[in-house]
């Protein structure tokens, strides 16, 4: 008999989280919060920079560096939760923080984030597990595309969403990328 098992998105979104939040730690340890001195536009820059090299190593099929795109991925995410931080704390005030409230911060955002995505993944069906890891990347670059329109407009929107949920999504579909490498897909 062959029984269709039903993922937990939950407990990968965990696992995946658990990495890129471990990573997070490290380098907070090795480097401080020495990304608290970026504006917000600079991270969004940041997590453009890792979105277009996936992009383009997908295209090309060539990554010079050697390192593969799952690391971008990884970065993607932290980078977006800094960004979440940022906009949570502003630039201007203490830059070095401690790193217990680093990790809380941390925490905190990617909590409000995982629920936004079990919200989403119950309304959407899990459509994210038929789509193409490049479609994702795609959506990633769109995504960005309107932070900046956003910062460049100031933070005013008309009736979209700020930045905040477009770096809330940049996590989501950075994590949905990375479980399905995990799951051996990655086209």
């Amino acid at each position: 008999m062959n029984f269709y098992i039903m993922p937990d998105t939950k407990q990968e979104f965990e696992v995946e989280i658990s990495r890129c939040r471990e990573i997070f730690e490290k380098k907070t340890r090795d480097y401080g919060t020495s990304w608290r001195i970026l504006r917000l536009p600079s991270l969004t820059d940041q997590i453009f920079i890792k979105a277009n090299r996936i992009r383009s190593i997908q295209e090309s099929g060539i990554s010079k560096v050697g390192d593969g795109v799952e690391p971008e991925f990884v970065a993607m995410v932290n980078y977006a939760v800094m960004a979440l931080i940022q906009q949570e704390l502003g630039a201007d005030g203490n830059q070095e923080l401690p790193i217990e409230e680093a990790l809380a911060l941390y925490d905190k955002h990617i909590t409000r984030t995982v629920t936004l995505m079990l919200d989403k993944n119950h309304d959407y069906g899990e459509a994210w597990r038929m789509m193409r890891v490049s479609s994702m990347v795609d959506l990633i670059l769109m995504k960005l595309r309107r932070i900046k329109q956003i910062e460049d407009n100031h933070g005013h929107t008309i009736i979209s969403e700020g930045v905040e949920g477009g770096y809330m999504d940049i996590i989501n579909y950075s994590i949905f990328c990375l479980i399905r490498f995990t799951e051996g897909t990655n086209n």
